[in-house]
């Protein structure tokens, strides 16, 4: 399928970028084809592309045969995507932090409910509520390939100990697996940004959740980076997670030691801590 670049695209339809609202066209051909490569693993999968913008990554995923749902709430980009590919695509004029997977998974092209894939270049003032979405929701998402900013990619790929580690590398970590697979230089955007980027995939369900209390798992992980100089005891106490003998046998039974910060906790050790509050075995 035949596709102008960003420039003749935006000439054709009489538009310009929108800074407010991180409008940032990824124009590599060799990038494009990458990401439609990793989001698309066989014809007639669905997959919901996140800011579909221009339709640069459209055209590449329908040429792999994926069923396209494309999110844009921008109605000028809309206009573009009806003007470029008409019925070949599922256009969904909505805030792509919104997006009902489930939904859209059970209304795919052959009926049931199987997983779907979701791919996009996220703005960076989008990027938590999109994540913790998809973490909500990751049920019905089989895959995610991202175009993040690269500090924020490099977050979600952390390792225990580093200084990337965080809330969120942890909860997604607990059900997915994160690889980081090309850094994008800024030249290949129209107009380009002043960051580099970063293409994350991101595997879901590869690993069963093992906490006892999901919602406390996350008040616990949140208490503990809140801040990030206080000891994992005194983190947790003033988060009043639970009672300060409670906490204090919850630690001793989950053999952490509570002199520790946060933030060189596994997500193996967030569970066993959990399941100690609760006087599970480890």
């Amino acid at each position: 399928m035949s596709h102008g670049s960003p420039r003749q695209l935006l000439e054709k339809y009489g538009l310009r970028p929108k800074k407010s609202w991180g409008q940032n066209f990824l124009s590599d051909e060799a990038i494009l084809d990458d990401i439609a490569r990793l989001a698309v693993d066989r014809p007639g999968e669905r997959v919901v592309e996140l800011g579909a913008g221009l339709g640069h990554l459209t055209a590449r995923l329908l040429a792999r045969g994926a069923d396209v749902v494309a999110v844009e709430r921008d109605r000028d980009m809309a206009r573009v995507l009806r003007g470029e590919f008409g019925e070949a695509i599922h256009l969904c004029e909505a805030d792509a932090a919104r997006v009902d997977f489930s939904r859209l998974a059970a209304a795919a092209s052959g009926g049931g409910a199987r997983p779907l894939a979701v791919v996009g270049n996220i703005p960076y003032h989008l990027t938590s509520p999109i994540l913790f979405s998809l973490l909500e929701q990751a049920k019905a998402v089989s895959r995610a390939v991202l175009l993040l900013q690269r500090e924020v990619a490099e977050r979600l790929a952390a390792s225990p100990g580093t200084k990337e580690w965080g809330v969120v590398s942890v909860l997604l970590q607990q059900t997915a697996r994160v690889a980081i697979e090309r850094i994008v230089p800024p030249g290949a955007f129209h107009p380009p940004p002043r960051v580099e980027s970063a293409v994350v995939r991101v595997d879901f369900g590869v690993r069963a959740p093992a906490c006892a209390d999901p919602e406390r798992f996350r008040r616990m992980v949140k208490a503990g980076f809140g801040q990030r100089r206080k000891t994992l005891r005194n983190a947790l106490e003033s988060a009043r997670v639970a009672a300060r003998e409670e906490m204090a046998l919850a630690l001793e039974r989950a053999s952490i030691d509570p002199s520790r910060r946060g933030e060189t906790l596994s997500v193996e050790e967030w569970e066993a801590l959990d399941r100690a509050v609760s006087g599970r075995p480890g």
